[in-house]
């Protein structure tokens, strides 16, 4: 954390000592020469550290929506992508920069997940060299801000970003974010339309990569307080040169108003797509989502200084947090903002706490989205508020000691390779999906999401029998959660347990009936597995009337028409029966389809339409 430049609290500032000399004869200086290769290795540290990621498996959470199972992202950079990608609100969100870069992938390295891994890790890296270059533009403090990105770089806290393929929306969205601030501080310099725009420009792309950026109009303010220092304040003297031109809190909030515009374009499309998208839960109340964001800032807290028992997903709480715990959150985050407010001189320490509060608003559930109480990949840009008042802080700390700049090296370094430690052990938690549940299982409490994702995984490596008391557990922790109920089913199904295999249809037909447009598809399936099973137990009505259902949700299915057709024959109905034998050959025209029309049309006395259809049939090959 070694300091260069002039000290941040200070208003004795000379113009030349706020920005960073040229990069000519950049390397002349054994100081600068120092930052290079500590930028170096800090580039070099974090793809040795995350290297292993390009050999991890695509995961089985958001990863097969986003990829594996998306036809659209399959297809490419083609021209129905991409106006798929403008126009849909798939996921929950709009954001077509981010199926961009997954069709890109796809059409550069197929379903080989290494390629999109290797690409996450390039973003990472990237947006690390980013925070260097616009903090030590924006301070000409080189040592801190080298300080700022290693720690950036290497926090456990951003695993979940990198290591997770679904989260490329996190990483473009930080590096459109970042080109965006460092614009901005070339358009300070010298205001005008072009390079306004260019900001504007950055922003909008990062909007359409993620929307958690959507706050960055409050961070330009911030850095128009500090480091800029754009702020016209009473107290500053008039005879201070100024690198930026000064300007009223007033003007400069004016001047934010075209990407304030922006953000609130954003949060209404976002708001829309959330709610189209089933992202939004209502069943949280308002009190409940209060305390649960005083709280979950209280907890990145402590993740940003002791990052231990990181999980992919926090279940949120099924009743309040207790009210003393709410309580001591709430006055942590009083003293800490008071403490920034008072420390004026110190004009980083209320930026950062600023950054990092107004950065967080957000993801920190004040709209509650899914059913997590909080999440590692929200803190990928807050954080780095937390990073600035700890690095600066700490080095203004180090010259009123007159701490030697070896030793904050070595401080510094030593803090990293901890950081470092902790972070490869994370990132192995991610090696598989049964490795990743499990540990998500071994940190947090009562977790269904985990406990069905484990059984899934487990599933799919062919070990079906540990899978199910996962399946179990997870009904039992959240009986209204429907997915382990139809794994259950189909087990039993599978084991020739068909009445206790209705039984657990039936709760999933019984928990999807108040939102039947969101779970079509699973009340469709789960209807055309009732059917099966009602067979199993030659109860031929009740097939009937299950594939019945079925083939009303979804009325393309030709197999489905067909087993209706044998039914409605079964239990005498053949004039539903042809029918459905029509509806078959007319999706999928086969030979055996249309003798069985013919059967059925012969069994009504239409001959001259059975001798037609049979007549059709022989059009086929054999089946």
């Amino acid at each position: 954390m070694a300091s260069s430049g002039v000290r941040s609290g200070s208003k004795k500032k000379v113009q030349q000592s706020r920005e960073p000399s040229p990069a000519t004869g950049w390397l002349g200086s054994p100081f600068r020469q120092t930052i290079l290769l500590g930028l170096l290795l800090a580039i070099t540290g974090t793809i040795a550290l995350y290297y292993r990621v390009a050999h991890h498996p695509f995961l089985d959470y958001d990863d097969n929506e986003y990829v594996t199972d998306n036809a659209h992202v399959k297809a490419g950079l083609s021209a129905d992508t991409i106006t798929w990608a403008f126009t849909t609100y798939d996921a929950a969100n709009w954001h077509p920069l981010t199926w961009f870069s997954h069709g890109l992938d796809f059409q550069l390295f197929d379903l080989n997940p290494g390629g999109p891994h290797a690409t996450n890790l390039v973003l990472h890296v990237v947006n690390v060299v980013l925070l260097f270059w616009v903090l030590w533009r924006a301070t000409a403090y080189a040592g801190r801000s080298l300080m700022v990105a290693a720690l950036f770089a290497l926090h456990p806290i951003n695993v979940e970003s990198v290591a997770w393929i679904a989260e490329r929306k996190n990483l473009l969205s930080m590096l459109f974010f970042l080109l965006a601030l460092g614009a901005y501080r070339w358009y300070a310099r010298q205001p005008g339309i072009v390079r306004y725009l260019v900001v504007a420009l950055w922003f909008a792309l990062g909007l359409m990569a993620k929307p958690q950026v959507i706050t960055l109009p409050l961070v330009l303010l911030l850095w128009d307080y500090w480091p800029l220092e754009r702020m016209a304040m009473r107290d500053t003297p008039a005879s201070v040169p100024e690198m930026y031109p000064r300007k009223t809190f007033r003007w400069l909030v004016g001047e934010k108003v075209p990407l304030l515009a922006l953000s609130a374009a954003s949060a209404v499309i976002t708001m829309r797509a959330q709610r189209l998208g089933g992202g939004i839960n209502p069943d949280v109340a308002l009190s409940s989502r209060l305390a649960n964001a005083v709280v979950s800032y209280a907890r990145y807290l402590g993740q940003a200084f002791w990052p231990t028992h990181l999980a992919i997903f926090y279940p949120l709480p099924k009743t309040s947090p207790a009210a003393v715990i709410v309580a001591g959150s709430a006055l942590l985050l009083v003293v800490i903002s008071a403490l920034a407010i008072a420390a004026r001189k110190h004009s980083y320490l209320l930026v950062g706490w600023l950054w990092f509060l107004g950065t967080m608003v957000p993801m920190i559930g004040l709209v509650q989205v899914g059913r997590q109480a909080r999440a590692d990949r929200y803190a990928y840009l807050p954080f780095i508020g937390l990073f600035l008042m700890l690095c600066w802080g700490a080095a203004d700390w180090a010259l009123t000691r007159k701490i030697t700049v070896p030793r904050q090296v070595g401080v510094g370094t030593a803090v990293l390779l901890v950081l470092a430690a902790v972070t490869h052990r994370q990132i192995s938690c991610w090696d598989n999906n049964v490795q990743l549940w499990t540990h998500t299982l071994q940190v947090t409490g009562d977790n269904y999401i985990a406990e069905d994702y484990l059984g899934k995984a487990l599933e799919a490596e062919g070990r079906t029998r540990e899978a199910m008391p996962h399946f179990v557990r997870a009904t039992e922790i959240e009986p209204s959660f429907v997915f382990p109920y139809i794994s259950v089913a189909i087990y039993e199904h599978q084991q020739g347990k068909f009445q206790q295999a209705l039984e657990s249809y039936q709760k999933v037909i019984s928990l999807t009936q108040n939102d039947v447009l969101h779970f079509a598809e699973v009340r469709h399936r789960v209807f055309a597995n009732m059917a099966s099973a009602y067979v199993g137990l030659g109860d031929w009505p009740h097939a009937k009337d299950s594939l019945e259902l079925a083939v009303s949700l979804n009325p393309d299915n030709a197999e489905e028409w067909t087993n209706l057709g044998i039914l409605a024959e079964r239990t005498g109905d053949v004039t539903r029966a042809i029918q459905a034998f029509s509806h078959a050959a007319e999706i999928q025209p086969t030979r055996r389809r249309y003798q069985l029309l013919a059967r059925a049309l012969e069994a009504s006395g239409l001959h001259d339409q059975a001798q037609a259809a049979m007549q059709q049939a022989a059009a086929f090959p054999a089946d």
